[in-house]
């Protein structure tokens, strides 16, 4: 009886949540951004405040002068970009030299160690002049609008603490790159659009994302003991009442992974990520004044039980293999029967609402609908296996502090 439970659990559950995300996405879609201007075309503001724009480095020679020459490119008329190399053992000082040499907008900090992300944008928020941060990793490529689109929404609420932009997969050459132009649609982009109308939103993008100074200060900006910084930064802000809001106006053009060994590395940060943002502040969530983080809070526990009930799964139809098990532990069959074809028929039709959604943004996304038919069967899995690996790794390890580790970057 208990097995027939997991089996509906692991079922019902990814379906249940695929048609929370369309509904929450759809609705978000037609009340905010159906009836908004192009994104080429954004109506004027009242005012135009100082924005820095953070870049922190690390070994990035390659990728700093396209950057932050998008940085430069921005339609703002009062910016700052600030670059903060964190002790690369490459040219990256080199190049950021000569670029600020070129540019009087971009000033250089030079660290000289790797001290991680969150110091390196943390000493870069301290030395900006200006209230409204934009913070890009370094192989980002900001569309020119990206600053407005950010900006406007902290202008028009007092308490927005943080923004999340719209990161767009650059390079495309093999399967797993066109599979994460269809995820950050289908996926992350609709759970971001989703959560945004439900209550709160579990991470805003470490890519693309822009921050009220005075709310950073207030939590204490980013912690350098943490993976992803920016998963804890999206949490502290919430927990503190500041509002995050997603902005799919405010593109990015980023790079992935396209190897199987790169793209494992990172999904395992991230749910390494997740966990630790989960353990070091569940107690907090007691509290009725932070009611507003349980709906995320139990979205995420459903998913960490999801993946170790399939992990279950898999491992009885191996044992039947090897050793004779009860009755009640038999597992037949792995192969996609009736309920099978029905997740893969909801999660297409989700694959095709997102990327109605997000036509807008890119004129020939459709393309990528036909790889889609994949992602269940690559991404549910590798999802499952780093979620299984990272409860453990995190529970049963010791904080230090997060540096920098160069990551795989695809083929260009």
């Amino acid at each position: 009886m208990w097995l027939e439970l997991l089996f509906k659990f692991a079922f019902f559950y990814p379906i249940t949540m695929s048609f929370f995300w369309i509904s929450g996405a759809v609705y978000y879609y037609f009340r905010r951004e159906r009836h908004e201007p192009a994104r080429t075309e954004p109506p004027p503001l009242a005012e135009y405040p100082s924005v820095s724009i953070l870049i922190p480095c690390h070994n990035e020679a390659l990728n700093a002068q396209e950057t932050i020459g998008a940085a430069l490119a921005q339609h703002w008329p009062n910016l700052e970009v600030i670059a903060i190399n964190d002790g690369s053992t490459d040219n990256t000082a080199e190049v950021l030299n000569a670029l600020a040499a070129l540019h009087p907008q971009l000033r250089v900090i030079h660290l000289d160690r790797n001290l991680g992300k969150a110091n390196a944008l943390r000493m870069g928020a301290m030395s900006a002049q200006s209230e409204f941060l934009v913070c890009i990793d370094g192989d980002a490529l900001l569309d020119e609008y990206a600053t407005y689109w950010l900006v406007h929404h902290f202008l028009e609420g007092p308490r927005v603490g943080a923004v999340t932009g719209n990161p767009r997969i650059r390079n495309r050459s093999t399967m797993l790159g066109k599979l994460q132009v269809g995820e950050f649609s289908s996926i992350i982009g609709m759970i971001k659009r989703a959560q945004r109308v439900y209550g709160r939103i579990f991470t805003v993008s470490g890519v693309i994302a822009a921050f009220r100074r005075t709310a950073l200060h207030r939590v204490g900006y980013w912690s350098e003991d943490m993976v992803t910084e920016d998963i804890d930064i999206s949490w502290r802000l919430q927990m503190d009442h500041w509002d995050i809001r997603y902005e799919p106006n405010a593109i990015a053009l980023i790079l992935m992974p396209e190897t199987l060994k790169g793209l494992w590395r990172q999904r395992l940060r991230w749910a390494k990520g997740g966990v630790e943002v989960i353990t070091r502040y569940a107690k907090q969530l007691n509290a009725w004044r932070q009611r507003r983080m349980w709906g995320v809070f139990i979205e995420y526990l459903c998913s960490v039980a999801w993946a170790f009930t399939m992990c279950f799964i898999f491992i009885l139809y191996g044992l039947r293999h090897l050793i004779d098990v009860p009755q009640s532990l038999y597992v037949n069959s792995l192969l996609p029967g009736w309920h099978g074809m029905i997740l893969a028929i909801v999660c297409l039709f989700q694959f095709g609402v997102s990327i109605l959604i997000d036509r807008r943004y890119e004129a020939k996304i459709g393309r990528t609908y036909y790889w889609m038919v994949w992602y269940p069967m690559a991404y549910w899995v590798l999802s499952m296996l780093t979620t299984v690996i990272a409860v453990p790794k995190v529970l049963l390890g010791s904080r230090t502090r997060a540096v920098w580790v160069s990551p795989d970057r695809g083929f260009r």
